[in-house]
């Protein structure tokens, strides 16, 4: 028996990385999953996005554990498209218990040199994405009179950090529209929170744009190179937490055991937490 047995979640940025680590773990717990990600790249982002043959694999991984999976090419920027997952979920599973609300991009720059296309991807994607994701799914939740909503945030969202200024602000984004979501549902039987990880190991951060942030003075850095920069980075010294590590937070978040905790902030830190206020 698992903790999450005839629920129904669904997951955007679930093609890999941590969304994959999301849906496989909701799966584990007993949930059938839809899963959406957008199968193309942004054009301001420098690394590679998931492709349509990532969200399929994820897919067949969550109905190798047993568990029913829609999958549903879909960008959060789009309000149609979003609604088409939301849509086409209860289709195919009747109900949405969860959501996770995990598509996220990473780009960097200087203040004075952020564009204004990159300023625009990042929140477009990283906080309006939730926005749209959260606000296509709540008259199904508020309907059934209970739900359960999580949004990735992230330690960026709790401190300033250089080069990450358009980041930093979408990430505090989600902390701020969680919380004041959180206070309209409260009488719906429907809990709103968000995960605040710290560095994840997925190709957000294993990419040659970031180890050259992180390296500046190596030609062709690699991930060696950046480990021990990583580790300095909190006070565990883990480079960074295993994708399934926030997902078993998340899979907490969305259980009856966090069925009166909403409106709060869990944080997957390695010690940093303890230099917050």
């Amino acid at each position: 028996m698992g903790r999450l047995d005839g629920r129904v979640a669904l997951v955007t940025g679930g093609g890999r990385g941590q969304g994959r680590a999301h849906a496989l773990t909701l799966a584990r717990e007993g949930a059938d999953v839809a899963i959406c990600d957008i199968g193309a790249d942004v054009a301001t982002v420098p690394y590679p996005l998931s492709r349509p043959d990532d969200l399929a694999e994820t897919a067949a991984m969550v109905e190798a554990e047993g568990r029913r999976c829609v999958a549903v090419q879909a960008d959060v920027r789009d309000t149609a498209q979003i609604g088409a997952a939301v849509a086409a979920a209860l289709d195919a599973l009747a109900r949405i218990d969860i959501v996770v609300a995990n598509a996220g991009v990473c780009s960097f720059g200087s203040f004075g040199e952020l564009t204004d296309e990159a300023w625009g991807d990042m929140l477009d994607v990283n906080l309006t994405g939730v926005f749209k994701t959260f606000r296509a799914v709540l008259p199904v939740m508020v309907e059934q009179g209970a739900g359960r909503m999580v949004a990735t945030s992230s330690m960026g969202g709790r401190t300033g950090m250089a080069n990450l200024a358009h980041y930093v602000a979408a990430k505090f984004g989600v902390i701020g529209l969680v919380k004041s979501l959180a206070l309209e549902v409260a009488t719906h039987g429907i809990t709103v929170n968000a995960v605040c990880p710290s560095t994840v190991d997925t190709e957000m951060v294993h990419n040659p744009a970031m180890y050259g942030l992180f390296c500046p003075g190596f030609d062709d850095p690699g991930r060696e190179d950046v480990q021990p920069i990583y580790e300095r980075m909190n006070p565990m010294r883990v480079p960074w937490l295993d994708p399934e590590e926030v997902a078993r937070a998340t899979a907490f978040l969305v259980s009856d055991d966090a069925r009166h905790i909403s409106g709060t902030v869990l944080e997957v830190s390695c010690g940093g937490s303890a230099y917050q206020h």
